[in-house]
């Protein structure tokens, strides 16, 4: 008994760790900004609000829809880069799908601080 309760203990730590340095976001739009801004390029979130709700129940899912935003390249035109963004969400269950799973999607997007794609995609060198 002791084990389990130490294993578990364990795991759900560095997950507490991590929910805690991420931003709350009703959308991922203050994300790509941060990212954008960030020294290192990279911003956290959990995304919150109505349709988080909404999708967490739909999917019967064990976490928080989390949002992960890094740098892929830096454009000559300031305040605007090439982003990869990722959503993800743990113990979604799909529909025909016997298992719970985490569940991701990613794409990439060329975007400037004022919310527009840059103007020309040359890269700083």
């Amino acid at each position: 008994m002791k084990v389990v309760l130490l294993a578990l203990l364990a795991a759900w730590l560095p997950a507490a760790s991590a929910a805690q340095q991420r931003v709350a976001v009703t959308d991922a739009r203050p994300l790509l900004i941060a990212a954008i801004d960030a020294a290192d390029g990279q911003a956290r979130g959990v995304l919150t609000g109505q349709l988080a709700d909404a999708i967490t129940q739909r999917f019967k899912a064990t976490t928080p829809i989390y949002i992960d935003v890094d740098t892929e390249r830096r454009y000559v035109q300031a305040g605007c880069r090439r982003l990869k963004v990722r959503f993800w969400q743990d113990g979604v269950q799909l529909p025909g799908v016997p298992v719970p799973r985490r569940q991701t999607v990613d794409f990439g997007i060329n975007y400037c601080r004022d919310g527009l794609p840059p103007k020309s995609p040359k890269e700083m060198p």
